[in-house]
């Protein structure tokens, strides 16, 4: 056995700490910049890539590297996380001509964590396998706010062994959940999202029903809350709806672009979900407005112009 192959072999066996594990990260938005900062303070040397390089500024400050594409962030790296926002660039930073995998070397392990095609996971695992590598599909669901406060749920699909090994990497962000072989992940999280596609319609149109029969809307969302009809979906954005905070935890782009991944694998597997299909419709007429940029939350424009109305009016009460 070569020394190369002996110190890759104790390298992916030996429990991963700051010592000894050279992080990447590519993607430093608004979920990717947080978790790269609790990776830092967690003591690991980063090295990230973005395309608007600004977006990397906050991280550099804290001591990250900057590299100037996925390949070289790959060849100074053990671990490459990925956080983009299509499927198209995932493919493209990962298997693309100065993609990750052309400078990871034998042994590295690519995790992607943007939510993407299960289809093009699979496709990712087997090109990595091919140069000795792994590759983890790892997309997690909570937002901004699980990315700032390192609880996101994360489901991650791929070699079981990989993913406990890559654990203490996962604890810093949050949660990790096993949810088994390549592209488990992914469809794990893309039965997340239509679980959220019908809570947001249900939150927002109850939202509209109150205001319409005259009741104080955050009264009633505080009354709701703690009962059979409290959601995180409700905690995480009520309160930002009644504010007109629609800044995006989660872009209504991105959330299209998942229902639209969930609908085809639907049609791929003979399955009819209805309440996805109207939620995307909704959603669709969000991006039809030019409010593509805008979070989630912002459903609720969609109801108010449905019903001619608007909530902008609220109590002191709701605030």
């Amino acid at each position: 056995m070569s020394t190369t192959t002996t110190t890759t072999t104790r390298a992916a066996t030996e429990p991963i700490s700051p010592t000894n594990t050279r992080i990447g990260w590519i993607g430093t938005g608004v979920m990717g910049r947080s978790m790269c900062t609790h990776l830092i303070n967690a003591g690991y040397t980063l090295t990230v890539f973005n395309r608007t390089q600004s977006k990397t500024q906050p991280l550099l400050d804290l001591g990250a590297k900057l590299a100037p594409s996925p390949l070289a962030v790959a060849s100074l790296s053990d671990v490459v996380f990925t956080i983009v926002g299509y499927p198209s660039d995932v493919r493209s930073v990962l298997l693309g001509p100065t993609g990750a995998l052309h400078g990871l070397r034998p042994g590295g392990v690519l995790v992607d964590m943007t939510t993407s095609d299960p289809s093009l996971a699979v496709e990712i695992s087997s090109a990595a396998s091919s140069n000795g590598c792994s590759s983890i599909d790892a997309p997690v669901s909570g937002g901004d706010r699980g990315a700032k406060s390192g609880t996101l749920a994360i489901f991650a699909g791929g070699d079981e062994f990989v993913v406990q090994r890559l654990t203490p990497l996962f604890d810093c962000l949050g949660k990790v959940n096993y949810m088994g072989g390549p592209g488990k992940g992914q469809f794990a999280k893309l039965a997340n999202q239509v679980t959220i596609a019908s809570t947001m319609v249900g939150l927002v149109e109850g939202m509209v029903y109150a205001h319409k029969a005259g009741l104080d809307v955050g009264l009633y969302l505080n009354a709701i809350s703690t009962g059979a009809a409290g959601s995180k979906s409700l905690d995480l954005y009520g309160s930002r709806i009644l504010k007109r905070d629609f800044e995006a935890g989660f872009f209504v782009n991105h959330f299209v672009k998942d229902l639209g991944i969930c609908l085809r694998e639907c049609q791929n597997m003979g399955l009819a979900l209805p309440g996805l299909a109207l939620a995307q419709q909704l959603y669709l007429s969000l991006q039809a407005h030019g409010e593509g940029n805008l979070g989630t939350q912002a459903l609720i424009l969609a109801l108010e112009r449905l019903n001619n109305v608007c909530l902008q009016s609220v109590s002191s009460s709701s605030s």
